[in-house]
């Protein structure tokens, strides 16, 4: 527990915020990363992936009277003129955003308004921006905002607001749609738990949410659709939970049949992507209820094929079994997995590149997230190379990063481009088509509606064709997968679609540079 009884400068505005307070909200930039799909967003007219949900659900935690602007600098650009027509500016960010949010800090401060900060990047790393912010408001907003709050109309403002508690997310509000234009979005995103009851050393979940799943009431899930459905939203939904099924009880016998209720009710309106552990798999009955409640997608942390690099790092739930035939299961029964791998555990050895490549060529993983590992703040992780003197830097919390912040025990230039290897290898075009044929031989993708016809579709269709068949290097491995589908298994010819684009990403992202 941080202790901190100081008093800082939001006593100017103590009367305002009482009346109408006037406060900017702003979530800083996000550099090019393996999720932002910055190079295709243009195509689909989205100028982001997702909005920033955090932020939103503060926004309407704070009260009515006030006078809100939220700024996603991911979308548009921070004016001046949004800073000095506020009162305040509340700031909330990731790890990731950290540079974005270092610019953003010294533009408020040269026009010196008050600035309030929290989210994952502060929680963790507070120490950093202890000098630069007016008030740190740390953990989750149900704990500390109202506190915060209640002192900002005394006026007498503390440095920093902590309680070592986890709240219930019970009475957790609806997101403040209206505050950004949905437009702008690939996908929205809800949240059905906090928490992970797993303990992996490099994961900072629990230091953020905690080991025990806190769940929300199904009408609550419900509720939140229903809101993002009279605003009009007709898209994807990524449900951002740390681990969906950490409360598998609840979420099977409670959520699910909740929403499968509203989808039936609403004609399926949404389908939905979230994230998992691996144990999924052996769970047969959510299996079927989370596809009839429209799951379409799920990312799991598989890490390694290798048992000593799974010890290494606690995942113990991805120990002791045959990862691909886990993968493949749920593949068969209508889930695209996306996977997150990690190099340059202690126990890796030079040949762990080789078949981290195997194993998700094997697998049929399209979308296959391989980073080097990193410590982040407050992790296990970090601890035990603080205190054995191996950590060199904070963590820049990017996933696509070709530098470490530990000493690693493979020789670093070793680590570096056997990390190179894989990824150039695994989204080069013979290897990523041949890895979406895998997955599409194993994929059975449940009956749905069929989805009317949009002038977006029928573009996809040609830059698929364009800048995959035709411009770019390797179209033979796409028209071979092209009219295998449309001969074969027309009805998996969307998905040949759908990856050959997200493919430009990936070629931009990794084989390039």
């Amino acid at each position: 527990m941080i202790k901190e009884d100081k008093i800082y400068d939001f006593s100017d505005i103590r009367d305002k915020s009482k009346e109408n307070l006037k406060v900017l909200l702003v979530y800083p930039q996000y550099p090019n990363t393996f999720w932002s799909f910055q190079s295709i967003l243009r195509f689909l007219n989205k100028k982001a992936a997702f909005p920033p949900l955090g932020l939103l659900t503060v926004a309407a935690m704070l009260p009515e009277k006030w006078e809100l602007k939220l700024v996603d600098m991911n979308v548009e650009s921070l004016n001046d003129s949004d800073i000095v027509s506020a009162d305040a500016v509340f700031i909330s960010a990731m790890i990731v955003q950290k540079e974005s949010v270092k610019e953003v800090i010294k533009r408020i401060k040269k026009i010196g308004k008050p600035i309030a900060a929290g989210g994952p990047l502060f929680t963790t790393g507070w120490e950093e921006f202890i000098d630069d912010v007016d008030s740190l408001v740390l953990g989750e907003a149900e704990s500390n905002l109202e506190p915060f709050l209640k002192d900002l109309s005394s006026g007498n403002v503390k440095k920093i607001y902590e309680v070592g508690e986890f709240p219930s997310i019970l009475k957790t509000v609806s997101p403040r749609w209206e505050l950004i234009k949905m437009k702008h979005y690939n996908s929205m995103c809800l949240q059905i738990s906090r928490g992970c009851p797993f303990n992996c050393d490099f994961c900072d979940i629990v230091k953020l949410n905690g080991r025990i799943p806190r769940i929300k009431k199904g009408q609550q899930v419900v509720d939140e659709l229903e809101a993002l459905y009279k605003r009009g939203w007709k898209g994807g939904v990524f449900f951002v939970d740390d681990n969906l099924i950490g409360n598998h009880k609840v979420l099977e016998n409670e959520i699910l049949p909740a929403i499968i209720s509203w989808q039936k009710k609403r004609k399926q309106p949404f389908l939905f992507n979230t994230q998992a552990s691996i144990d999924l798999a052996d769970k047969p009955g959510l299996i079927k209820l989370m596809i009839k409640a429209g799951f379409t997608t799920v990312f799991v942390g598989i890490e390694s094929p290798q048992d000593e690099s799974l010890q290494e790092c606690s995942k113990y739930q991805n120990k002791n079994r045959d990862l691909v035939k886990s993968v493949n299961i749920l593949q068969n029964a209508g889930f695209e997995i996306q996977g997150g791998f990690i190099v340059g555990f202690d126990s890796d050895s030079p040949n762990i590149f080789q078949r981290q490549i195997e194993f998700i060529q094997n697998s049929g993983i399209v979308t296959a997230m391989v980073g080097l590992l990193t410590a982040l703040p407050k992790t296990k992780l970090y601890q035990r190379l603080k205190e054995t003197g191996r950590l060199i830097k904070e963590s820049s919390g990017s996933n696509t990063g070709v530098d470490m912040n530990f000493h690693p025990k493979m020789n670093m230039d070793v680590l570096m481009e056997g990390y190179k290897k894989i990824v150039k290898t695994i989204y080069s075009p013979k290897q990523y088509y041949a890895r979406v044929k895998t997955f599409l031989k194993e994929f059975r993708p449940p009956l749905r509606k069929v989805p009317k016809l949009h002038l977006y579709y029928i573009k996809a269709l040609f830059v698929s064709i364009w800048y995959s068949g035709i411009k770019n290097s390797g179209k033979k491995y796409y028209w071979n997968l092209f009219f295998w589908s449309v001969f074969k298994r027309p009805s998996v010819f969307p998905y040949v679609i759908g990856t050959s684009i997200t493919r430009m990403h990936f070629s931009k992202l990794y084989c390039e540079s």
